[in-house]
């Protein structure tokens, strides 16, 4: 609201289901608020008069574009400029009876078209003005239905004017309105992950606030222009809960995976037992007792998995890692892949926070 002064009244309580409309509370307008409030209800007056006057003179113009247009088909009718096969007489449309008339037509409609245009703005002006109105009225209205949350008025509490920094009237928050809409989490992707993520893919998403949990989505539009800071590029992706969560809130830190391909039955190993050099990809093999080097050929990843389409076997020894034993020695972290084909998924590990998309 821009109204400023004492609440005198309040309809609703927190957590509260309103419509759009409903009475939210009721000022006793101050000084400034009752200059705001005359101020706007004059330009709303002002203008609905301008609205009333384009429609008379669209009116007008309508009536002269049909008078207008009879005058043209009478005279293109008649045997001088149409043929008895009712085809045009090329040669006698170019006399200045037949070019005047058409032109006085032509522009008739041009002027009547112009003029439903002006209508449709002095409607627009209309509405913004009627809009500014209730905002500066004594009475505060919902401005849409849902659940009321975070009302901070009570009778008796004091809303002072509040201006920006162009001197002109702003808006306070008095409440937030929930709405049944799920939320929206917005992700960023890299330059990297944003060719792989498609409209439609699957999600799963976790919050700080809930560990332990995990919540299901999918992505339901992507920012293609991206957003630079500091020398990097990323992607807005919005992602749509497939259920509802009231215990979720606006700007809650998330965290989701992106589901981009799932392939069943494939053979996987970590990331970081993969070593590429120059194009041709090597893993470090136990066997025996000892470590060879293996060429593989790898297939999708993640950040944390490589897909091995060929050069391991289900079930070899890979070295995943070395770690440090005693001072100047150091030793081999192993991992037996004996049972590794499965489930694989696509990109993951997006940051993200639950949007007020669908909240207000």
């Amino acid at each position: 609201t821009q109204a400023s002064g004492v609440v005198s009244k309040v309809y609703i309580e927190n957590g509260q289901n309103v419509k759009s409309g409903d009475k939210i509370a009721e000022l006793d307008l101050d000084m400034v608020g009752k200059q705001r409030s005359s101020q706007a209800l004059a330009s709303y007056l002002s203008a609905k008069n301008n609205l009333e006057n384009a429609k008379i003179n669209y009116y007008a113009l309508q009536s002269d574009l049909l008078t207008n247009w009879k005058s043209f088909m009478d005279l293109a009718q008649t045997s001088l400029y149409e043929n008895s096969d009712k085809s045009p007489h090329t040669a006698n449309r170019q006399l200045p009876e037949f070019m005047i008339t058409n032109v006085d037509w032509l522009s008739a409609e041009a002027k009547y078209k112009q003029q439903a245009n002006i209508v449709r703005q002095t409607q627009t002006s209309l509405n913004s003005a009627w809009g500014t109105y209730q905002q500066t009225s004594s009475t505060i209205y919902a401005p849409i239905s849902g659940k009321v949350t975070g009302l901070s008025l009570q009778v008796g509490s004091v809303l002072t004017a509040q201006s920006n920094t162009s001197g002109t009237a702003a808006s306070q928050k008095i409440a937030s309105i929930q709405t049944d809409a799920s939320p929206i989490i917005q992700v960023n992707l890299t330059q990297v992950d944003t060719p792989k993520v498609k409209i439609g893919n699957k999600v799963t998403i976790t919050f700080d606030a809930f560990p332990g949990k995990s919540f299901s989505g999918k992505v339901i539009s992507i920012d293609t222009i991206g957003t630079v800071s500091s020398g990097v590029t990323t992607y807005p992706a919005y992602i749509k809960l497939d259920t509802e969560v009231p215990e979720i809130f606006s700007n809650m830190t998330a965290n989701a995976n992106i589901i981009t391909q799932i392939k069943d039955n494939i053979l996987i190993v970590p990331l970081s037992s993969v070593q590429t050099t120059s194009g041709s990809s090597t893993v470090r093999v136990m066997k025996d007792n000892q470590v060879t080097s293996a060429d593989v050929e790898v297939g999708e990843s993640n950040d944390t998995q490589t897909e091995i389409v060929s050069g391991v076997s289900e079930g070899d020894i890979i070295i995943t890692g070395q770690t440090n034993t005693t001072t100047g020695s150091t030793g081999t972290t192993t991992s037996p892949f004996g049972n590794t084909r499965g489930g694989f998924g696509g990109a993951g590990g997006l940051g993200g926070a639950a949007g007020g998309g669908q909240r207000r």
